[in-house]
């Protein structure tokens, strides 16, 4: 009997540590993981080169800021900019695919230094100076709700609030919530914009059958007015295919026959879901800080830093 249990509390001394360890690295990688030292590059689909280059963190940054924002920009709306731009990637480096994101609106739009240095020409050094300093200022930061990094998700001009991420995407995440963002219709230049067609063009460029009289009947919309269903002379349509065949800014649009022209007017740019960037510069402009950017469109949220 004393030999059985001499043999268990053995067991159990041998075993223990190894059982300890292994919950302990499971806790590390279902926690934040992210490390410089093992995380330090971002490994980036270039689309037109048709090869995946391995790039370093902040110079991804660095890189995405340069192709998704105005340098124009208020230094805060920047800094939030980059904190969301580094917060995007390493959600998808979460998923350890071949490849962590493509360099283009798909996903981050992202521009190397060469690249910097053919669009800016002699203006190079002064922008590359302006958006390192910024970035540098906001190293190895990002954002997170219930110490998970967030899906990060911004675009250009809100119509005026921004939108419930389960209305427009097919999950609804509680820090991508409707919030109003006043600030867009003073400083965007999309903020509204105006487009005609020809009817024949219209039917055209939507697959439809030339009719003479149009008839247009919205169906369905997210609860901040944009168009996610509509009817065009019975025919129903959803609001995204019509967005992207009339290359609209918005789905948030109104359709009317004047004559035979089909004049249609947008709100806003993009898909409406997380940080409006104009709004983002609008809040700068009146002093607000990056971080208060950044928890006024991700709700709840806290902002960290990456390990070192």
């Amino acid at each position: 009997m004393k030999f059985g249990k001499i043999i268990v509390i053995t067991l159990l001394l041998l075993f223990l540590p190894y059982l300890i360890l292994k919950l302990f690295l499971k806790e590390a990688e279902n926690n934040l993981f992210f490390e410089y030292g093992k995380n330090t590059y971002v490994k980036v689909k270039r689309e037109k080169k048709n090869v995946i280059e391995e790039v370093p963190l902040e110079e991804y940054v660095v890189g995405v800021l340069s192709g998704e924002m105005p340098l124009s920009f208020e230094e805060e709306a920047l800094k939030a900019q980059a904190v969301a731009a580094r917060t995007y990637v390493l959600k998808k480096m979460e998923a350890k695919k071949e490849y962590d994101v493509v360099d283009t609106v798909s996903n981050q739009v992202y521009i190397d230094e060469e690249e910097r240095k053919e669009k800016w020409k002699d203006k190079y050094e002064e922008r590359n100076n302006k958006i390192k300093k910024v970035v540098h200022a906001t190293k190895g930061q990002y954002v997170s709700y219930q110490d998970q990094v967030i899906e990060a998700f911004f675009f250009s001009t809100s119509v005026g609030v921004t939108e419930n991420s389960g209305e427009v995407f097919s999950k609804q995440l509680p820090y991508l919530v409707s919030v109003e963002s006043k600030w867009d219709e003073k400083v965007s230049p999309v903020y509204q914009v105006e487009y005609n067609f020809g009817l024949n063009e219209f039917y055209q460029k939507l697959g439809l059958s030339y009719q003479e009289q149009l008839n247009i009947k919205i169906l369905n919309t997210t609860s901040s007015g944009r168009v996610k269903k509509l009817s065009v002379n019975g025919t129903e349509l959803d609001a995204s295919n019509v967005f992207s065949k009339l290359n609209l800014k918005s789905t948030f649009f109104t359709i009317e026959q004047i004559g035979q022209t089909v004049h249609i007017v947008t709100k806003g740019y993009g898909h409406g879901v997380g940080m409006s960037q104009y709004g983002a510069n609008g809040m700068a402009k009146e002093g607000y800080q990056y971080d208060q950017i950044l928890k006024h469109y991700y709700q709840g949220t806290v902002i960290k830093n990456l390990k070192n």
